[in-house]
Formats: structure tokens, sequence, C-alpha cells
């Protein structure tokens, strides 16, 4: 399958899929080690950092300089780019090479693997891959979005719309009043806690209708996660309605939700 979005941008998606499942497998290479020889660091902001975290990034790293050359990187675990650098990108990779180091640490296997190529500021293309159930979800504009479970031809993602009873879903790390009063606006009826960017993929595939963050993330933990809910019929915006944009000067991220319309 090829992501066509220009004629300066093609992308075939199955080597897309492949570098995904490369990058999974150096994963599990150290989570199925002995946790004695999974040592964690933490870098400045006090986030966690495993050798899953740096084998992932290279894996996908050098991949994606063979697959698109001229398409820069910007990774959780790459070098710091300045925004004056990055601020007339057109395209570019967004990647976390292992989203949710803490459930990996924790060894509850909700972690994943995050690509996301962005233009001209928003998220046209997402890949998670679940190295631990072997799931892969994917989307993109005009191919909409997909899961692949093992030994399983891909299906098709839609949210469900229009319910009366919602099933929200959240961190199971990160939780906050304010999360808990905006919510309260829905007939919520049930809450689940879910790692990493699968809280996304749960929407996507209609496990659960609205997700809401109030607390800290980054652009690289939402991107991928973004445009497969967003291709699968969801909508991903501030509190405020206002579109979620990528390449910031900060790249922080404000809060955002993400639910069915």
């Amino acid at each position: 399958m090829i992501f066509t979005l220009s004629n300066s941008c093609k992308i075939d998606v199955v080597q897309l899929l492949r570098i995904a499942k490369e990058a999974g497998a150096g994963i599990l290479k150290v989570y199925n080690d002995d946790p004695k020889n999974s040592s964690v660091s933490y870098k400045d902001d006090q986030s966690p950092l495993t050798l899953a975290d740096s084998i992932s990034h290279q894996i996908i790293a050098s991949n994606l300089e063979k697959l698109t050359p001229d398409v820069p990187l910007l990774s959780e675990e790459g070098k710091n780019i300045p925004y004056e650098e990055r601020k007339n990108w057109e395209y570019y990779w967004c990647v976390d090479p292992l989203d949710g180091t803490k459930e990996f640490i924790k060894r509850n296997g909700e972690f994943t693997v995050n690509i996301a190529l962005i233009y001209n500021n928003t998220p046209v293309l997402g890949i998670i891959y679940v190295p631990v159930t072997g799931v892969m979800y994917y989307g993109g504009q005009d191919i909409g979005s997909w899961k692949i479970e093992p030994n399983s031809a891909p299906r098709q993602l839609k949210v469900t719309e229009h319910v009366d009873e919602w099933i929200s879903v959240g961190s199971r790390t990160h939780s906050s009043d304010e999360e808990a009063d905006l919510l309260a606006k829905y007939n919520i009826t049930k809450t689940i806690a879910a790692g990493s960017s699968l809280k996304f993929c749960m929407i996507a595939e209609g496990s659960a209708h609205i997700y809401y963050r109030y607390g800290p993330t980054m652009e690289w933990d939402t991107a991928a996660g973004q445009a497969i809910a967003q291709y699968s019929g969801a909508l991903m915006a501030t509190p405020t309605g206002e579109p979620f944009k990528y390449n910031k000067p900060s790249l922080l991220n404000a809060s955002f939700i993400c639910k069915i319309s």
C-alpha cells in the first residue's frame, strides 16, 4: 500500500509496518530478559529511559533514513532540534520509540511503538504497534484506519457514533480534578484505565468513546494516536474546540480531548 500525500511524498505503508515490528522485536528482547538487566536511567525531566527506548530509536531512525532520506525525524530519544531549525519543515516524522516506558518498567504489556508523519503541523499518517500482543494499528489521510491482529486480515476501524452511555478511557498514571469536571458533562457509565497510546486506539475501534487529558504530554505521545483516531472518524481538539497542532515552539502539548462525534 502506497500512501501518497503529494508527488514529493509517497511512502510504502507496508515498509512502515515492518519498521514498527522490527522496533517492537528489539524492545521485546529487553522486556523478556531478566529484569535485573533492564537498568533505568532518568532524563532531565525525570522521565525514565531504558535500553529498550534506545534500541527502538536506533532501529526506527536508521530505517526511516533509508525509506525517506529527505524527511527529517523528530524522536523522543533523538537529538534536541531547535525550533529555528524545524519551524519551516513541511513534512517530518514524529516518533516515540517506546511510548509507555513506565508501563514497560511495570511489565504490564501496555506500551507501544509510535510512528507518525506530520504535514503542515497536522498528523496525516500514524502507526502504533503493541509488541507484547503483536497487534498493529495504522491510519492515514484517504486510507482510513485499520487494525491488524496476528494471523488475521486488516480490519477497518470506525468509531461508534451517537451513544447514550459513554465509556471513558484515561491514563493509568495521570489523572486530575479538571478531567473529572469535564467528563461530568457526559453520561459516563464506565471508565477504563489504559497505558500509552492504546487509549487512542480504543477510541478508534469503538471500545471507548472519550479520552480527555489535562496533564502534560509531548507531541510524540499523541501524533500517531491522533492520526489513527481521526481517520476512524473521531474528533481530536483542544477543550475549546481548536485544532490540535504540531511542531510548536514548545513540543509540550496543552490539554486535549479525543472523542466520538
